[in-house]
């Protein structure tokens, strides 16, 4: 027997590495001789650095950067000299974790710690650059990325604008004579999950700018920002940001990330899959166990179970399911393609006593399942 070990985390439990090894110990109590790999993904989420450090064999570099307050932070990001991969996560240094409640206010915030990032990426030779826009602080459509990059951004009179939110309805033209020379090398994959239009009810100010401060006031001023800053790229580089799905991902850096990146928006679970080499690992398997800590209707779009079921059905091999919990209907497990689905949790238990018990939870649940299937 050949079992494929492919979750995503128990946020706050279990990391994927210790999901692989948890299931490894029960299956192995029942097929000894068992061929397992192990290959924890992640869906671009909290984590996904450590499951892609795994794969590209890649070390962090620490830099100093300006936070989405311009104030230097140290920020990471994973950078693989030997295939010129890097890994940045925006988060690292635009993220909203790393401003206090009362400091969060889209108007006043920048990516522009993001682009010093990926400047650094460059000039230390990346050639490929995967950049993850989960948790962002930020809705200034990729300005301060472009901004660190190179880019200057025009009002009246030519007068070079600050790149933050509220700059957004100035902008009269983009300067690109100054642009990083490097970045014209380089190849970017961006990770987005959201289909979220730049601008509109569905775009990035009204439906993400509550949480990142913004009054309903300034989610207004903020939304019809990015309506005007979309014209202006329209006029300079014959893009509609409007009609790209997920170009107001991270407020906006989506769509900015297509401009001034000329990057190209794919799932994070897809390019995670791509890093590890996923399909081909997968093709002789006779079973593929995956599970994250809540299965639910959330689950069945775009995250790392979706992912690993839409692979093994191009080879038809079974997926089982083993989470922490499980609300989907036998109808939605079975239209999601899942052939086996179970709870681990034993006993009557309370969340942090069933979090707590996880690793051993696990390896009864996957001693289970192999006795099912012996």
């Amino acid at each position: 027997m050949k079992f494929i070990i492919a979750p995503d985390k128990f946020k706050g439990s279990l990391n994927g590495f210790e999901f692989c090894d948890a299931v490894e110990e029960g299956l192995k109590k029942v097929f000894n001789d068992a061929e397992i790999l192990k290959m924890p993904l992640a869906d671009g989420g909290d984590g996904t650095i450590d499951v892609v450090k795994h794969y590209i064999q890649g070390e962090k570099v620490a830099i100093t950067v300006n936070d989405p307050l311009f104030r230097p932070i140290n920020a990471s990001y994973l950078y693989a000299a030997e295939t010129h991969i890097a890994y940045i996560e925006m988060a690292e240094a635009s993220g909203l974790k790393l401003l206090e409640d009362a400091d969060r206010n889209c108007m006043h915030t920048s990516t522009f710690g993001t682009g010093e990032l990926i400047a650094d990426a460059l000039e230390r030779g990346a050639k490929e650059i995967i950049l993850g826009i989960g948790g962002s602080a930020t809705n200034d459509g990729g300005m301060g990325m472009a901004n660190a990059l190179g880019y200057r951004f025009l009002g009246d009179f030519s007068k070079e604008l600050e790149p933050i939110g509220s700059s957004l309805n100035r902008v009269k033209s983009i300067d690109a004579s100054q642009v990083h020379p490097l970045l014209a090398n380089a190849k970017f994959k961006i990770a987005c999950d959201v289909s979220n239009p730049f601008y509109g009810e569905n775009g990035a100010a009204k439906i993400y700018g509550a949480q990142k401060g913004a009054s309903a006031e300034e989610i207004e001023i903020l939304d019809k920002g990015l309506k005007s800053f979309a014209k202006v790229a329209l006029d300079t580089y014959d893009t509609n940001l409007q009609k790209i799905k997920g170009s107001g991902a991270a407020g906006g850096i989506g769509g900015g990330a297509i401009l001034f990146l000329r990057g190209e928006l794919t799932s994070g679970i897809d390019l995670v899959k791509e890093l590890a080499h996923f399909d081909d690992a997968i093709a002789d398997a006779d079973w593929i166990i995956s599970g994250e800590g809540q299965l639910d209707e959330q689950t069945l779009s775009g995250k790392t179970i979706n992912g690993v079921v839409n692979s093994a059905q191009k080879n038809n091999i079974p997926v089982a399911a083993l989470c922490g919990s499980v609300s989907i209907s036998i109808e939605q497990q079975e239209k999601f393609g899942l052939a086996y689905v179970n709870s681990i949790v034993r006993g009557i238990s309370t969340l942090p006593q069933a979090m707590a018990s996880s690793y051993s939870n696990l390896v009864n649940a996957s001693y289970n399942f192999a006795k099912l299937i012996q």
